[in-house]
């Protein structure tokens, strides 16, 4: 009797064991996949970005000083997810995109300030209080910074409202949180950061409060000698449009759209980084992870342990075993 027992203990070992083995390697191939395309893929992708190179030489008369470079990044329409339009799944994702994006970025690239050229939130223009403080703390989460890396925000229709939808309480409850700040100097280098959304205003009063705050910042970086009265930029970056182009105002001053850093609005989202100097600059594009590499790798795993798991059971002939089998079968002939 106890042989017997014995006998039974070990034929139900068996197939107890190859189930074990089953699952731990469905559990490694799933913990392998998630660490590449949660966590590892972003590194990939902004480890092959770097700083462009800019002139830092400045000639005075026979002297020549070296010129400090200010690294710069540069995004744009993040469209954090509100109540009404955001889907619990879709946040999740999207977030966790730019979230691992822009952490990922700032620990390769070490920028010394990012720019953030508006529509932060998707519905800041009509969420109510509750659920802008919400999106608020979503985003101090995701776009947590160490303190000597400065981050500038600027408004965009979709965090206060169109020309047409902004009032007094929505700006200054947008610039509570990020700020009024019209003028950023650091290096030698001064950024204008101005609200475009007034600039399309059909209305008197939204236009001269605009003109007013552009001679305001004029007087401000000419105070001492007064040579200029409006503002003669020699580089403007706007987002809005999700994507990159360039114009040029006057055939002079180029003007630069800087592209979604999200996957709600584009399957490959990117950055700019900006090198610049008081006297000159240079820009280059940063690409994200595509959205749709993920999926398919995801999709391709996905396959691979449903025919790994058939394979096991016995349900799916192993492709390598039918493969020896069929050599062995010509060598026989």
């Amino acid at each position: 009797m106890a042989m017997i027992e014995l006998g039974f203990g070990r034929q139900n070992f068996h197939p107890l064991k190859r189930k074990s083995s089953l699952l731990l390697k469905l559990i490694a191939v799933v913990f392998a996949v998630l660490l590449f395309c949660e966590f590892l893929i972003y590194y990939l992708a902004i480890f092959q970005c770097n700083w462009p190179e800019v002139k830092t030489t400045a000639s005075d008369g026979e002297q020549a000083t070296r010129e400090p470079v200010l690294k710069a990044m540069f995004l744009a329409d993040t469209h954090l997810l509100g109540e009404f339009l955001g889907h619990w799944l879709d946040k999740l994702r999207r977030e966790w995109q730019m979230e691992r994006a822009f952490q990922t970025a700032l620990w390769l690239l070490q920028p010394e300030v990012v720019f953030i050229l508006g529509d932060i939130f998707d519905e800041g223009k009509w969420s109510t209080p509750e659920a802008w403080v919400d999106d608020v703390e979503r985003f101090q989460k995701m776009f947590r910074h160490p303190s000597h890396v400065q981050l500038k925000v600027v408004a965009g229709n979709h965090d206060i409202g169109f020309h047409y939808e902004m009032n007094t309480y929505k700006v200054e409850r947008f610039e509570k949180v990020f700020s009024s700040e019209r003028l950023f100097s650091w290096k030698g280098i001064n950024f204008v950061m101005v609200n475009s959304v007034a600039l399309n205003g059909d209305g008197c009063g939204i236009c001269s409060e605009t003109e007013a705050e552009l001679i305001e910042v004029s007087h401000r970086l000419n105070c001492s000698r007064e040579l200029l009265w409006w503002l003669q930029p020699r580089l403007v970056l706007s987002g809005h449009t999700h994507s990159a182009c360039e114009v040029h105002h006057g055939g002079r001053v180029p003007e630069l759209s800087v592209p979604s850093f999200s996957w709600r609005n584009r399957n490959n989202p990117s950055f700019i980084m900006g090198s610049i100097t008081p006297t000159d600059y240079t820009l280059s594009k940063c690409y994200l992870p595509r959205e749709d590499v993920v999926l398919i790798i995801y999709c391709g795993v996905v396959g691979f342990l449903v025919v790994l798991t058939l394979t096991h059971f016995g349900l799916l002939a192993s492709p390598f075993l039918s493969g020896l089998n069929l050599l062995g079968k010509r060598k026989t002939r």
